[in-house]
């Protein structure tokens, strides 16, 4: 039976899931936003405490929560918590994706969610976004919060496609993914792009995300004022004595 559910929204969209009997849904614990009164919740490990280890590896949070309806029909909705789009993944029996690790959403109970670590482990430890991924196996819905658009490319066997690695959203599992430094000094010392590039080779389809949020976070803390010394701060903002706001010494 397939899952009935709605996206609603543009930049800040949310998914609403309706449940019937049988039919459970589950997210990351705290991924809720709202749901009807007749909802159950289980929280729980999600697999033992195996996948907790390895939910831990990932950052993310140690427990799930399972969502259900005892009879009759319900509603659980999932916002998205940045501007971006949510994707609606239809996986058959055994189909998987690689995912960003900070975008599963919530899935049906059918679907394994599991990390993914890079074969090749070298600069991978320190390419960030890069060396832990996860791993999505149907069958079964699920929903991915991505950040701002999405580009897709569908690489052919043996074509290759460099990027920033808080770019990379989501690929199939047949494209070989690395994360290497960027080669030279001078691109090293001037470029800006960071230490290290993302390498994903075809064949496969590859998702990318036009607005990481690490690159939006770092593009607002230049406009944040901050204390210098009785100086103005970026473009003219103001000083703030946080001791003085919160009423400290």
């Amino acid at each position: 039976m397939a899952l009935k559910y709605k996206i609603s929204g543009t930049t800040m969209p949310v998914v609403t899931i309706e449940l019937t009997s049988g039919v459970v849904v589950y997210s990351e614990s705290g991924g809720m936003s709202w749901m009807s009164g007749n909802v159950d919740m289980d929280t729980n490990t999600g697999g033992g405490l195996g996948r907790m280890f390895k939910r831990a590896i990932a950052g993310e949070s140690l427990f799930i929560t399972d969502y259900s309806v005892p009879s009759g029909t319900g509603i659980v909705a999932f916002a998205s918590e940045f501007p971006g789009k949510i994707v609606d993944l239809h996986l058959t029996d055994g189909e998987s994706v690689i995912v960003q690790k900070d975008a599963f959403m919530c899935a049906e109970k059918s679907v394994d969610l599991d990390i993914h670590l890079s074969k090749r482990l070298g600069a991978g430890f320190f390419g960030g976004e890069g060396f832990v991924l996860q791993r999505l196996t149907g069958p079964g819905d699920a929903f991915l919060e991505i950040d701002g658009e999405i580009v897709a490319y569908e690489l052919k066997a043996g074509q290759v496609l460099k990027v920033d690695t808080g770019h990379v959203a989501m690929f199939e599992p047949t494209v070989e993914f690395n994360v290497s430094m960027v080669r030279g000094f001078k691109n090293i010392l001037l470029g800006g792009e960071g230490l290290f590039l993302a390498t994903l080779r075809g064949p496969g389809k590859v998702w990318l995300q036009t607005m990481p949020l690490m690159k939006l976070a770092n593009k607002v803390f230049q406009y944040l004022p901050r204390r210098s010394g009785g100086k103005g701060g970026p473009s003219g903002g103001m000083n703030i004595d946080l001791g003085s706001l919160l009423g400290g010494n």
